[in-house]
């Protein structure tokens, strides 16, 4: 006894372990899948401050590709309508540079003189000197907003600069957006804790073609651009985050060549903790931090968005405690279910007999099932037969009784049309409109008897399933295939009807539910047994419609071929279409003949058609 408590308080605490391990672990799952969420949002959100502001560049371009020369004033009204501190509060800058010949520097240099000197500058920074090997200068002419530390811009030739001069051409050639990735300092604000960003758009002149490289370069004017604050634009994107205390930190993955004589940048382009001036501190134990990194595209540049957040911070005051509940519950439901257990171990002899006892009963209890199944199946198999009979007589009637009918009528409205056809011309149209209701009332006939019992069983299975594969083709609009033995089968009319009603089944599913555009039918027999396949390049079936309430389909092809004493079988898959494989044994009878009723329908019908 005392090694069984032993045994029993080992396996419950283990348990109990178990289960805090897990629960401990299905809630830090759990909180990184929220917090991954999270920084999706705030991924998209800078995604789309990206996206607006490539608007505001396209829109800029349109202003100068629909007037070249527009002036410092347009560019500045059409700036102050945008009104960005409060629609685009990111942007810092936007600017528009025209690109020159050589021979234009002077005039491009004295023009940016005299607007400097209306602002009080008494002149760009650098002197516009033609530099030997270059000819052509994309130099900054307008720059909004008009403060100083901007306006100081003005006259700078941005293709100074080998690495922007090649980015700048690829952007004219692939009209695309151009970021460089370089830090400009164009505000006082801007440093190392606020990283600024350009991007530039090519103007072309309106009017002329860019369809190629060509042309483009022929109509190219200059470029717009403008610069934004990484901080403001991530900022913003941060100010809904859910929880608190989440770091970001944006990489730019993508080098930037340097120019002799520079130093190294930074690839961090902002980090929350810096931009914040937060006093905390990243955690020293990886273990307690969740992380999520996204990427994000940056006009033809990938940056990478490193989200980390204390666990803390997404776990509520159940989840720190769940964990023990868990493990507490498992010990003692280990220990109850342990002691249960050995209390019903102790009376196993008396449920082992008992088990002998059900067993015995069950397998009584099967035999009987199977026997009922049995009768159930011989019920069925008989009243398909007399459903099938039933079916033979009623089409014989119709055509006896209605078939006859119809073709009296039909001659009798026949003489009346012929005699009234030059003497009562009214009389004449009412007979003649009487014999086409009576061969559409024929038609239906046939299509009832048909329905009912096709004459062409009569025929042999062979003419049977060809009648049946061409009427499928012409109502369905799919192409069917048959392929079969040129040999005939011999079935008896038993047979061969349920045979004929498994094909029809059969290409019925197809109709209603494959959506296929082709169907293959193969007829072969081998020995004694008559093998029939039907595949369709279909949908295939889904998961559980075989054995879905109501539908009966597949369940009367199946009773039909055991009936038979035949075999069954169906494999599909959405790339595959779906495949229904019928064998059935032969028995060498000869059809059972019905000629009267097959002669007499298909001579009557034909001669009242």
């Amino acid at each position: 006894m005392p090694t069984a408590m032993l045994t029993g308080a080992l396996l419950s605490v283990t348990v109990g372990a178990a289960l805090y391990l897990a629960t401990a672990k299905a809630i830090e799952s759990d909180a990184q899948t929220r917090f991954r969420g999270m920084a999706r949002t705030a991924q998209l959100a800078i995604d789309a401050r990206v996206k607006s502001y490539t608007d505001v560049l396209r829109g800029m371009a349109g202003l100068f590709h629909a007037n070249p020369n527009a002036s410092a004033d347009d560019f500045r009204h059409y700036v102050e309508q945008l009104d960005t501190p409060r629609n685009f509060p990111g942007i810092e800058a936007m600017n528009y540079a025209r690109t020159v010949g050589a021979a234009e520097l002077p005039a491009v240099e004295a023009d940016v003189r005299r607007r400097l000197r209306q602002y009080g500058i008494p002149g760009p920074a650098k002197k516009l000197q033609p530099v030997p090997g270059r000819d052509s200068y994309t130099v900054l002419i307008y720059m909004e907003p008009a403060v100083p530390e901007s306006l100081n811009k003005l006259g700078l030739d941005l293709e100074a600069r080998s690495y922007i001069r090649r980015t700048a051409a690829g952007s004219r050639d692939n009209n695309t957006i151009a970021a460089s990735g370089l830090r400009v300092n164009i505000l006082p604000g801007s440093g190392p804790n606020q990283n600024i960003l350009a991007m530039r758009l090519p103007v072309y002149r309106s009017g002329m073609p860019i369809s190629n490289v060509e042309q483009r370069r022929a109509a190219y004017i200059g470029s717009v651009g403008i610069g934004f604050g990484v901080n403001k634009m991530v900022n913003g994107a941060l100010e809904g985050f859910p929880a608190e205390g989440v770091r970001l930190v944006l990489t730019d993955l993508n080098a930037v060549p340097l120019e002799p004589g520079e130093n190294q940048l930074s690839t961090i382009l902002y980090d929350s903790y810096v931009a914040t001036n937060s006093s905390a501190s990243p955690p020293k134990d990886a273990d307690s931090v969740l992380y999520a990194s996204l990427p994000i595209e940056y006009n033809q540049r990938q940056w990478r968005a490193d989200f980390s957040i204390a666990k803390s911070s997404l776990y509520t005051r159940f989840d720190l405690f769940y964990p023990w509940l868990a493990a507490l519950a498992g010990t003692l439901s280990t220990a109850l279910l342990y002691a249960l257990f050995q209390t019903m171990a102790s009376s196993r002899r008396s449920a082992l007999r008992m088990a002998e006892d059900m067993t015995r009963e069950l397998r009584a209890s099967q035999a009987k099932l199977q026997a009922t199944n049995e009768k159930l199946r011989q019920l069925a198999a008989h009243a398909e037969q007399i459903k099938e009979g039933e079916r033979k007589r009623i089409a014989r009637e119709i055509h006896d009784e209605l078939g006859q009918n119809l073709l009296a009528l039909k001659i009798e409205a026949e003489i009346l049309a012929n005699r009234t056809r030059d003497r009562h011309g009214r009389l004449y149209e009412r007979a003649s409109a009487t014999v086409r209701q009576i061969d559409l009332t024929i038609r239906s006939v046939r299509q009832i008897i048909n329905d009912l019992r096709p004459n062409v069983l009569d025929l042999g299975l062979n003419a049977a399933v060809d009648w049946q594969v061409t009427d499928f083709a012409r109502r369905t609009g799919i192409e069917c295939e048959l392929v079969e033995d040129e040999n005939e089968h011999h079935l008896d009319d038993h047979c061969a009807t349920a045979f004929f009603r498994i094909l029809q089944e059969s290409l019925n599913n197809v109709a209603r539910h494959a959506r296929a555009t082709r169907v293959r039918i193969d007829l072969h027999q081998h020995a004694d047994l008559l093998t029939m396949t039907i595949r369709d390049n279909g949908v295939g079936m889904q998961p559980g419609s075989r054995n879905r309430n109501g539908s009966f389909g597949l369940v009367g092809i199946e009773e039909r071929v055991n009936i038979l004493g035949g075999s069954f079988s169906i494999s599909s898959g959405p790339d595959t279409g779906t495949t229904i494989v019928v064998t059935i044994p032969v028995g060498g009878h000869l059809p059972e003949t019905s000629a009267p009723l097959a002669h007499d329908s298909n001579a009557a019908l034909s001669a009242i058609a």
